[in-house]
């Protein structure tokens, strides 16, 4: 299935949209990525989903790929961390949250500028991150 390309000008989509964007890109890529790495059934690969798509984890996400990040991908994700969001779940750490809506928003932005490989290499490096977190803190 061939999605439409975005033809607008990116600087006029509301930071909201492009987190809600990107939420949709990081759902999908990161449930391909268990699919193709994990084995197991589908409630296990759930599971490992939720660790990685929730706030707090799209929060550390940011953290690992920030310093690699191109100055325009910065205020793209400052712009998106700065929004003042219509509802925050209740469990939710505020920082977090912003942290996860800055993500989302250059995650978004990235797709809808056709920047699908900038896309995979960050994402390998939270996947690999993660990775090597989830050794380093094994017994």
């Amino acid at each position: 299935m061939s999605l439409p390309e975005f033809s607008g000008d990116i600087r006029e989509v509301p930071v909201s949209v492009l987190a809600y964007i990107g939420d949709a890109v990081y759902e999908l890529q990161t449930r391909l990525y268990l699919f193709s790495h994990v084995t197991g059934q589908s409630g296990r690969l759930h599971q490992q989903s939720i660790g990685l798509v929730s706030a707090s984890a799209q929060a550390r996400a940011a953290r690992l790929i920030l310093p690699r990040l191109t100055p325009e991908e910065e205020a793209i994700f400052r712009r998106g961390r700065n929004s003042q969001s219509g509802s925050m779940p209740k469990h939710a750490d505020p920082v977090d949250y912003q942290s996860a809506t800055g993500f989302e928003a250059l995650i978004g932005y990235l797709y809808l500028t056709g920047q699908h490989e900038r896309i995979d290499r960050l994402l390998r490096m939270i996947y690999e991150g993660d990775e090597h977190e989830a050794t380093a803190n094994e017994p």
